[in-house]
């Protein structure tokens, strides 16, 4: 027999009633039922139960024995009849009288329960990740991310792509985050980069022939952590595709997620349909405020900013915002007309609380079609022809409201695609039973910084603008498109990508517009440019995000749900106490010093 299992905690069956068996594993958890001490036996693969008389031996080994401790049992496999029969348990028919139990590890006393999965501050559950990866969510959702990795492989396999691997340390690139610096020890002063993302090293690999690449990668970003967005790494699987268009890489790239998702989402889930819809930037921001809209949610905004500057309307707060170049859009609340007047009031007390708003003016529509009237503390501002306008444009009718964002663009945006997700969920338009995926695409390539007050890469700096040099030299940098799309799904961004800008003299004059000047260009971007001049094929690609995509799929709120070794809020390492000081020895060696930061006294 073998010296620990003759079989896992997972696999044994009615099959096997008589068989003299051993497994190892964890005590999940202890029952005394009547003298019969009940021991719950745990390994990765499943849950066993295990019996032991208070004759046996071994008896009172069992008794002391403490949850989570490692045990070995060897015994009989009986079966369970009538109410003992465990449906639920895959092992539920069967159990093991222990004949002989040996404690290979004895725990000690658990800072953190792993059986009934209570819950538990982070810090805590950080701290002790090895015991938080017993509990069975946790433990299930990291292997269903193993799984989701290997169908990524698989697919792209199929699909004829090859997986290549690119180097961790690197040049820095403008990705639009900060890069986590790597000194050199061979040549002081000099840092390479951990990699953002592989973007010139996968372009790289186009020029050098290899025409469809693909890597489960590993990526790098000092910026803050969100509930979908783990703090300094994560993984992307990352494509790049020779002599294509872009619809050819939506294509490809629906392909891989429509397959993922419909394997790995319960039954009761629908998936979008491929191909997925396309929509361009300008339309998500005027219907959804946001360019990562959840389509469960069917509300649609609408651009109601003449309506409001008619002659006949009173209603002068939004007037000055408007002739200073803002805009008023209108959220549909359908339905709404026949919630109470708390439901109004809470929603004008969030916008100005956690929005920062002015409020959020409503009309409740009354009367009948073709002769709707207003109801609310701005209707009698609104006369009945310009409210009937506002209907016809934001889809609204009889028993429906109409909730206003007034501001500049990208406040007014940001309030309205806000405020219609939560008046989708508080009115429970939203299904919750659909992964709805959509392209979005047509993004412009260049956006205005307030705070510099220059032009700025608006998204991927590599990106081919649609027109080529042309665009570049005749059109308002601001009115250039790029041929850019990013992957969403149930409002969260899954991946980016681009047809790439594969021309030196086009890319160089992009940059310039930027703000690089040309010599610039040519030295931070010396290796592409430099393969671009020898022949480069036009070539476009996509990167997914893995750990948001696991997160969808298992239905978490929190990527660090999903990740099996994550950093804290604070982008730290609690279990392996990192960041952590670097000893003298080391400093010297790397021709380091450290400098903290000043710290102001306070007075008194």
């Amino acid at each position: 027999m073998h010296p620990y299992r003759t079989h896992s905690c997972g696999e044994l069956f009615s099959s096997h009633v008589d068989e003299t068996v051993r497994l190892s594993g964890w005590v999940h958890r202890k029952r005394d039922h009547g003298g019969l001490l009940f021991i719950d036996l745990r390994d990765h693969y499943g849950l066993t139960q295990c019996v032991i008389e208070p004759e046996s031996p071994h008896f009172a080994k069992a008794e002391a024995v403490r949850n989570e401790s490692v045990i070995k049992v060897t015994g009989r496999v009986v079966g369970r009849e009538g109410d003992t029969i465990n449906p639920n348990l895959p092992t539920g028919e069967i159990e093991i009288r222990i004949e002989d139990l040996e404690i290979m590890s004895m725990a000690e006393e658990l800072p953190l329960p792993v059986f009934g999965e209570p819950e538990y501050p982070e810090d805590i559950r950080l701290t002790n990740r090895f015991l938080d990866l017993r509990r069975e969510t946790l433990h299930a959702n990291i292997v269903r991310r193993s799984k989701i990795i290997r169908e990524m492989r698989l697919n792209m396999e199929d699909q004829g792509f090859t997986e290549y691997q690119t180097p961790i340390l690197t040049a820095s690139s403008p990705e639009g985050a900060r890069d986590f610096l790597v000194p050199s020890r061979l040549h002081p002063g000099m840092f390479f980069a951990l990699p953002q993302a592989p973007q010139q090293f996968k372009q790289l690999a186009m020029v050098s022939g290899f025409d469809r690449y693909f890597q489960i990668a590993a990526c790098f970003r000092d910026e803050d952590a969100r509930a979908d967005r783990s703090a300094g790494e994560f993984y992307q699987l990352d494509v790049e595709m020779s002599f294509v268009t872009q619809e050819d890489v939506l294509a490809s790239i629906g392909r891989v997620t429509h397959e993922i998702f419909d394997k790995f989402s319960d039954e009761a889930t629908r998936v979008s349909p491929l191909p997925f819809v396309e929509i361009p930037y300008a339309e998500a921001k005027l219907k959804y405020g946001t360019d990562k809209p959840d389509l469960r949610n069917p509300i649609e905004i609408a651009d109601v900013t003449e309506c409001f500057m008619d002659d006949t309307v009173t209603f002068k707060a939004f007037r000055g915002t408007i002739e200073a170049g803002g805009v008023v859009r209108g959220i549909p609340a359908p339905g709404a007309g026949a919630q109470p007047r708390s439901f109004f009031d809470k929603l004008n007390d969030w916008a100005r609380k956690e929005m920062d708003a002015p409020g959020l003016g409503y009309v409740i529509l009354e009367g009948e079609e073709g002769a709707l009237t207003g109801k609310g503390p701005i209707a009698k501002f609104i006369p009945d022809p310009v409210l009937q306008d506002m209907a016809k444009k934001a889809g609204v009718t009889v028993g429906d409201a109409l909730f206003f964002a007034c501001d500049q663009i990208a406040g007014a945006n940001r309030l309205a695609a806000e405020a219609r997700t939560k008046i989708g969920w508080q009115l429970d338009l939203v299904d919750e039973d659909q992964f709805n995926l959509c392209w979005i695409v047509d993004y412009p390539i260049y956006e205005f910084n307030e705070t510099e007050e220059k032009i700025d890469f608006e998204h991927n700096p590599f990106s081919m603008p649609v027109g080529g040099m042309e665009a570049l030299n005749t059109k308002d940098p601001l009115d250039i498109l790029g041929q850019q799309y990013d992957l969403v799904c149930n409002g969260y961004e899954l991946g980016s990508g681009a047809i790439r800008n594969h021309e030196p003299d086009t890319m160089i004059k992009a940059f310039e517009i930027a703000g690089y000047a040309p010599e610039q260009t040519e030295k931070e971007f010396s290796g592409m440019l430099n393969a671009f001049r020898y022949g480069a094929p036009p070539h476009g690609g996509f990167a997914v995000g893995v750990d948001r995509v696991v997160m969808l799929l298992s239905k978490e709120k929190y990527i660090r749900e999903v990740i099996m070794f994550p950093m804290n809020q604070q982008a730290q390492d609690l279990m392996m106490k990192a960041p952590s000081p670097a000893r003298d020895e080391q400093l010297k060696e790397l021709h380091i010093r450290v400098q903290m930061p000043l710290v102001e006294k306070k007075e008194g």
